[in-house]
């Protein structure tokens, strides 16, 4: 009797499938390797033996495999008709070419500045992805994305640390459904969804004293995401001379706060 069940048990409904396989009609449920990458990542604490940033690295190589392409490409062609701000983005394919020297040349306190000293300083690389000739337009965002998320630390306000790399991440989760289509969003986004919630939930799990700052993190790139312009397709090269404050403002980012979340990071071991 459905009276004897659990009440939140009540309303299953068992499908039958002639499959061998484990079989759902979700794509990224279906994926055997995202299940895996799932489990592991958001459940898993840190260490120095298999770095936060090998979590997005094989995310990535998994997504490929899932994305639905021609629906994306169809969902952005249909985008550029109605908005030609996207539509010029797009023909322009704008991609950047600056050298951790050239950085170097503009003026202390500016945002091409403090990106090449912090690119000098911990002798990271520029091209987080790298340089490529895009074949189709989400390529062209995905690499776009790619060149511009160091960028995103400065100008949204979270520090180059784990903790603050929330801030990028919410920043764009709550700021792309507010200019794209939902359908086309929720196919992009998923990267940065699934590479946000592994932060937040290893956090909550495994080093609760960081994550009250978590939390306002996740707050801080939220302001930001829903008060700023679609800054995901500034060309931040014309605003490398300006002081950061006034290349927010050029950019069209508002509500950003710089987070100080050094300490809180530091409470994860990978980075002690």
């Amino acid at each position: 009797m459905a009276d004897d069940l659990p009440y939140l048990a009540r309303g299953a409904k068992p499908v039958a499938t002639d499959s061998t396989m484990l079989v759902s009609n979700s794509p990224y449920l279906n994926e055997p390797r995202l299940r895996d990458w799932l489990a592991t990542a958001y459940l898993r604490k840190s260490g120095k033996d298999s770095p936060t940033t090998l979590d997005a690295h094989k995310l990535y190589g998994i997504l490929a495999e899932v994305f639905d392409v021609p629906r994306i490409e169809e969902l952005f062609t249909a985008e550029r008709k109605r908005w030609p701000e996207l539509d010029a983005w797009f023909t322009e394919g704008f991609s950047s070419n600056f050298t951790v020297d050239e950085l170097l040349e503009y003026p202390v306190g500016s945002l091409g500045h403090t990106f090449g000293r912090y690119l000098r300083d911990n002798g990271f690389e520029i091209d987080i992805v790298p340089r490529f000739v895009p074949r189709n337009q989400f390529e062209y965002f995905s690499l776009r994305s790619g060149q511009t998320h160091d960028l995103e630390h400065i100008v949204c306000g979270g520090g180059f640390d784990i903790i603050g790399e929330l801030v990028p991440y919410f920043a764009r989760l709550s700021n792309l459904p507010r200019f794209l289509d939902p359908e086309l969003v929720g196919l992009i986004n998923a990267g940065q969804l699934l590479g946000a919630l592994r932060l937040v939930s290893r956090t909550g799990l495994h080093y609760q004293a960081a994550f009250p700052t978590a939390l306002k993190a996740v707050r801080c790139g939220l302001d930001v995401g829903e008060q700023s312009g679609p800054y995901w397709m500034a060309k931040y090269e014309n605003v490398f001379h300006l002081p950061i404050a006034e290349a927010r403002e050029a950019l069209g980012i508002v509500g950003a706060v710089d987070l100080d979340s050094r300490e809180a990071s530091l409470l994860w071991p990978e980075y002690n």
